[in-house]
């Protein structure tokens, strides 16, 4: 049975203000799709059907996609005389989608907290509406329940954006262009998380990135995931534009659905 997964997408995306003027973070569209849809389905591929979507920028535009995606997906009949609409063949997505608003300028924490009667009292997933991966969520569930502590974060290895270089005095002894695993770990979100885990944040300002993470470090209840595989955020337009360049490319390393 899958479990309930809890998305943050109330960002503005500030650094993507070309795009997000106009629609908020998550709705930046990867090969003609919101960033969000192709999050969605990754958790789907897996059995992870019920979501969770914080919403606080441009929430609206978010709730309106839903509906049209839910309506106008697939081949259609208009019957103009009588207004009938026969559908054919619509996408078949089944999922269930709860719409929370969670605020304008209320911080990841805080939107978390909000979800709260949302989420209910089992364990749930908790990622971020701006990132896209190949992680393996079954594998990362069963690592989660093997540990049996309140809070596990699948570390990744961010994508490096220059050339390494390694010397003998001056003399170049080894250069590769932009290795990923030279790189140190880093949060990747993709979070399974225990209900607990919400009383360890204060309220509206608290980031779940600071506060909550490092108390539950320091209780010894934050286990890491290591993910050494893709992994991509998108919080500029350069990386707007690597991962349209994947999707175009045919074979986008995070598409694990069919």
């Amino acid at each position: 049975m899958g479990l309930k997964v809890a998305i943050l997408a109330g960002g503005a995306g500030t650094q993507l203000a070309e795009e997000t003027d106009v629609r908020p973070k998550p709705m930046v569209e990867i090969g003609g799709k919101p960033i969000l849809w192709h999050i969605m389905k990754h958790y789907a591929h897996f059995g992870h059907n019920d979501f969770v979507v914080a919403l606080g920028y441009k929430g609206d535009y978010i709730k309106r996609w839903m509906q049209e995606y839910a309506l106008l997906g697939g081949s259609m009949t208009v019957r103009m005389q009588t207004g009938e609409i026969l559908r054919h063949d619509p996408e078949s997505v089944d999922w269930n989608v709860d719409l929370v608003e969670t605020g304008a300028s209320t911080l990841t924490g805080g939107r978390v907290k909000r979800l709260k009667r949302w989420l209910g009292d089992s364990t749930f997933m908790l990622t971020w509406g701006d990132g896209v991966s190949n992680v393996d969520l079954d594998r990362l569930l069963a690592f989660h329940r093997a540990h049996g502590k309140l809070a596990t974060v699948t570390a990744v290895r961010p994508p490096a954006r220059y050339g390494y270089m390694e010397f003998d005095n001056d003399r170049v002894a080894k250069f590769a262009e932009k290795p990923q695993t030279a790189e140190g770990w880093i949060n990747g979100a993709f979070f399974v998380l225990e209900p607990k885990v919400l009383d360890y944040i204060d309220g509206d300002e608290t980031m779940f990135e600071h506060a909550p993470m490092e108390r539950l470090a320091a209780d010894g209840q934050l286990m890491a995931y290591k993910h050494d595989s893709f992994w991509q955020c998108m919080d500029t337009l350069r990386e707007k534009h690597l991962l349209q360049s994947m999707w175009d490319s045919g074979t986008p390393p995070w598409k694990l659905w069919s």
